[in-house]
């Protein structure tokens, strides 16, 4: 079988077999993460971003390659999460340039569209780093434009692509140091092989196997962020009107007549909506769905048992009142001369950053990087003439720089990379000053306090020298891990003595939320002993997986 030309439909369902082979994926990316920290997010920000990117070609019945193409390109930008979903948007923002206002292609225009997109992306990111995602894209590239100045099959041109794509990936630890010393490959890089192989899987006809151990992050993401994207869609656009959550409890008798298949019931409900979640135990089965009929949805169900905990709500009549509201809201309201738009995770530190003067609070971070459109719809959301975005973490830098430059609104990004430095530059604000003046103050703000944290590793590794075993508490100071111990306050106190100097003055303390008030009355009473001359404050900032944050002044 040789194929020497694909049209848009043939690159959809390209399209779709790569999100789906790392949706199926998503959760072993995450775990190639460098730092054995529980927030390796790279497969699940890939996921995210290209399940966006799906979701439009979805609605599209196009046979141009292009159509599809910009389609996918556009999905793919807004929904951009994490620098590595960012970068996966400026491959394939430059692979729809070079597929513009063509309806088929052959191996030739697909390898110089693979080309263009490596040449965006490296051209999106100020200092590239080799080793990484953009070292895969660019060996592929170059492979296939290689390849196709003699082979006109496009399967035999993705065959190459793939198998390059392979061959680089494992080249990364020889690239970037830090990978060799983990033991591990770059995981951007992974994540891109693994849509590759899904394309070449959809050109090849064939089938993508299922690993029932990850998590389908795909039935995930409406749910999650549902509520976020309201203003940016139209009533009439919701295609499956009525949000329907219901349980099963099981019983024996109907069992008996139809088992019940985890796996089965969701490919059978996903027929008939979108936003799917289906969860299962022993004893009763939990359902999540978006249905244009929801009672065909509680009738499959039936099947297995009885019905609990239903609930039903017409999203049309939700979404009619929600921006309806905004609307008017929006025109009584004059826009404010600046607003602050920042990040963080935890009540407390939303509560916090809002004291100081942000005007939107975005919920996000380390285990949940919002999308270049969450950003937007913020900067939206805060009405102002000038807008100061802190992105408070260096994996949501990119998606806000993409954002500030989609926004009619004057936005400036204050590159801070932690909480500590985002509350610093909240504090150098003057709203009498004018927004380049703001954004300096406040980036020189930003680089004058030391960030240190506290968590736990998710497994055994080795790096900077330092061993660490699974399970075991590591302190980390400004982004580099330099303590472990499998005590949490001995921990704490190796991190604090490596932090704090004779110059210093105030140590921040920010509570996560797994820690009593017992334990930071301990460590208050401990530093006061040990650190005679430095001033110490304590904020309650409920923040999940890091136990500590703390800002050294």
């Amino acid at each position: 079988m040789t194929l020497q030309k694909i049209n848009g439909k043939k690159l959809a369902q390209m399209i779709l077999s790569g999100a789906h082979n790392l949706s199926n994926n998503a959760k072993k990316i995450d775990a190639l993460n460098v730092f054995p920290v529980p927030d390796g997010d790279t497969g699940t920000n890939m996921n995210l971003t290209i399940t966006s990117g799906a979701n439009e070609v979805k609605k599209l019945t196009s046979d141009s390659v292009s159509e599809v193409a910009e389609a996918f390109a556009k999905g793919l930008l807004m929904g951009a999460r994490g620098n590595s979903g960012v970068i996966l948007s400026q491959i394939f923002r430059g692979f729809s340039k070079g597929l513009e206002k063509k309806e088929a292609v052959t191996t030739i225009e697909l390898a110089k569209a693979f080309e263009s997109g490596v040449s965006t992306a490296y051209n999106a990111v100020m200092k590239p780093v080799e080793g990484t995602i953009l070292t895969v894209a660019k060996d592929a590239g170059n492979q296939a434009v290689s390849v196709a100045e003699k082979e006109q099959d496009i399967i035999q041109l993705m065959e190459q692509i793939v198998a390059e794509a392979k061959a680089s990936l494992k080249r990364t630890p020889d690239l970037l140091p830090v990978l060799k010393e983990v033991g591990v490959v770059d995981s951007g890089g992974q994540g891109l092989l693994t849509i590759y192989e899904g394309f070449l899987a959809a050109l090849k006809g064939e089938e993508l196997p299922e690993d029932p151990s990850d998590i389908n992050m795909d039935e995930m993401i409406n749910a999650e962020h549902h509520k976020v994207t309201q203003d940016f869609m139209d009533t009439e656009d919701i295609e499956f009107g009525y949000c329907t959550e219901f349980m099963v409890k099981f019983e024996e008798d109907k069992l008996n007549e139809y088992p019940f298949d985890e796996e089965a019931f969701r490919n059978d409900l996903s027929e008939h909506g979108d936003s799917l979640l289906v969860v299962s135990d022993d004893e009763l089965v939990k359902v999540h769905i978006h249905a244009e009929y929801p009672g065909h949805c509680l009738t499959m169900g039936q099947r297995y048992g009885s019905l609990i905990n239903m609930k039903i709500e017409n999203m049309r009549e939700q979404h009619t009142a929600i921006v309806g509201s905004k609307e008017k809201k929006n025109m009584q309201k004059e826009k404010s001369e600046y607003a602050i738009v920042t990040v963080a995770m935890g009540k407390g530190l939303r509560d916090l950053l809002e004291s100081l003067g942000a005007s939107v609070v975005i919920e996000g971070g380390q285990t949940m990087n919002p999308s270049t459109q969450d950003i937007a719809n913020a900067i939206k959301q805060a009405n102002a003439k000038n807008v100061l975005m802190l992105p408070n973490n260096k994996n949501i830098l990119m998606a806000a720089d993409q954002a500030a430059e989609l926004a009619e609104e004057n936005v400036r990004v204050v590159p801070t990379k932690t909480i500590p430095q985002g509350i610093s530059a909240m504090l150098s604000f003057h709203p009498d000053a004018d927004i380049d003046s703001n954004q300096q103050a406040m980036d020189e703000a930003r680089k004058q306090v030391k960030t240190g944290q506290i968590t736990y590793a998710v497994r055994d590794t080795q790096i900077d020298g330092i061993t660490i075993e699974n399970g075991n508490f590591m302190g980390i100071a400004d982004g580099k891990i330099i303590a472990t111990d499998s005590d949490k306050m001995e921990t704490v106190k190796l991190l604090l003595n490596e932090m704090i100097s004779k110059d210093d003055e105030i140590l921040t303390i920010l509570q996560g939320e797994d820690v009593e008030d017992e334990e930071v009355n301990r460590l208050i009473k401990y530093i006061e002993e040990t650190y005679e001359d430095i001033e110490i404050e304590v904020h309650n900032g409920n923040q999940p997986i890091y136990s500590y944050i703390f800002s050294v002044e």
